[in-house]
């Protein structure tokens, strides 16, 4: 019943997202320009260094909690969308008995804006390797985010997001003493308040380029790409006489903003991507399989879909939100990163 809840939720926040986007489209270029700038005179309470020494201990915490498959130590330094996606990484793992896989990283580069209030956060481009048995797969270029909810809390990775293939990291907005420039989530002064980017792009991978959303979404592998794979995978799963059904839907995750130089913003936010496949009406039916990736997540290895197997997974997305006065610009989803967080059959 959940479930069908959330669908009915989702639904109703694109149709309210396409209102959005026609008055958009109504008055884009109207706005007032207001470049990204921090205030003069911000109190920086958490310094660069600071922020470079709780990347340094999240590295050291993370390596030691893959290296013993330590899942409780793993998942006490994430939250946000990297907690669901780490839990179900190390259920499936020991399910394997498979060792938890190990990250390099190098090149880190750091954002940090000039916050005088909790929850404090930073931002972290940095290239990371998978380490497999001391061999080192391709560098890909990802951004983390941690947080510090309170004070005296610890610091935690909130998420972490590769950059799509080809994409270079925008260039972030920084004050006099290199302090990044933070961004509201309801500023007025970008195409789109930062709030909706989110359900923006969902309303384009659950409808594709016939929802009004598309014309101010930017295609690529996070927004049509996702529409048009789960519209073939709809079109096959059809052909052996079952539904199947998709749907990206915002969570209670923090969400980010960092100011970018052109006025622009980059948005961190995680989401979830609700798949179902069921027997038409939910009668029973022969058991549908359940994908490989999610057996491990069942609560029950005897669960058998009959009648439906739903399949979730937890995504970091990052997007460039531009200014409102640029013309013809639309939001571009530039990286994302997800895994299985949830299966379910009956």
């Amino acid at each position: 019943m959940t479930h069908r809840k959330r669908r009915i939720w989702a639904r109703t926040a694109i149709g309210s997202v396409a209102l959005a986007v026609l008055a958009v489209l109504a008055v884009q270029g109207c706005a007032p320009a207001t470049p990204a700038a921090a205030d003069a005179g911000v109190q920086h309470d958490l310094s660069i260094a600071a922020a470079k020494a709780a990347y340094g201990e999240y590295l050291t915490d993370s390596a030691a909690a893959a290296a013993q498959g330590d899942e409780t130590a793993g998942l006490a330094i994430v939250a946000g969308a990297q907690w669901y996606q780490v839990k179900a990484q190390y259920t499936a793992l020991a399910t394997a008995k498979t060792a938890v896989p190990r990250y390099q990283y190098s090149a880190p580069q750091f954002y940090v804006p000039a916050l005088t209030r909790y929850p404090q956060w930073f931002g972290v481009s940095a290239q990371r390797s998978a380490d497999t048995n001391g061999h080192l797969g391709p560098a890909v270029t990802t951004l983390l985010v941690f947080e510090r909810a309170k004070a005296g809390h610890p610091w935690t990775l909130n998420g972490s997001a590769a950059l799509n293939q080809g994409q270079t990291m925008p260039t972030i907005a920084k004050d006099p003493d290199g302090y990044a420039v933070d961004v509201s989530n309801t500023d007025p002064n970008l195409l789109l308040l930062p709030d909706v980017v989110g359900p923006t792009q969902a309303a384009v991978v659950d409808e594709g380029p016939a929802n009004p959303a598309a014309a101010v979404t930017g295609r690529g592998p996070q927004t049509t790409g996702f529409y048009t794979a789960h519209a073939a995978q709809a079109r096959a799963e059809a052909a052996q006489g079952l539904q199947y059904q998709w749907l990206l839907v915002g969570v209670p995750f923090p969400q980010f903003e960092l100011g970018l130089v052109d006025g622009g913003a980059l948005v961190l936010y995680g989401m979830n991507l609700d798949t179902t496949t069921e027997h038409p009406n939910l009668v029973p039916g022969s058991p549908i399989p359940v994908p490989a990736a999610f057996s491990p997540l069942l609560a029950a290895p005897t669960e058998v879909g009959y009648h439906e197997v739903y399949a979730y997974w937890t995504y970091q997305f990052a997007a460039i939100d531009p200014p409102a006065t640029a013309h013809n610009t639309k939001i571009d989803v530039i990286a994302g990163t997800g895994g299985p967080s949830y299966g379910h059959a009956y």
